[in-house]
């Protein structure tokens, strides 16, 4: 029988899982000033789905409207520069 795991990998312990998922928790404004800390693993993992969709959008947007910003300057003027340095 083959096991999906590498050789030499160590395997987390369910003690590893709790304190990764509390820390996560801790990173999600939406659960971070959670009444109770009393919040399922599901529902950390499926927040942090959301939450990095979320930055995901904000990065392209604000990419979008530098890019927009940009097209509305002369190519050479050093707030174009900053505004390609962002960009890229």
């Amino acid at each position: 029988m083959s096991s999906r795991r590498s050789r030499g990998t160590t395997r987390i312990t369910d003690e590893q899982i709790v304190e990764l998922v509390s820390k996560l928790q801790q990173l999600l404004p939406e659960l971070r000033n959670h009444r109770s800390n009393k919040v399922s693993a599901s529902k950390v993992l499926q927040e942090t789905c959301n939450y990095v969709r979320s930055l995901h959008k904000e990065v392209d947007d604000l990419s979008d409207r530098l890019s927009r910003l940009l097209s509305t300057i002369d190519d050479d003027s050093p707030q174009a520069s900053i505004i390609r340095s962002l960009i890229n």
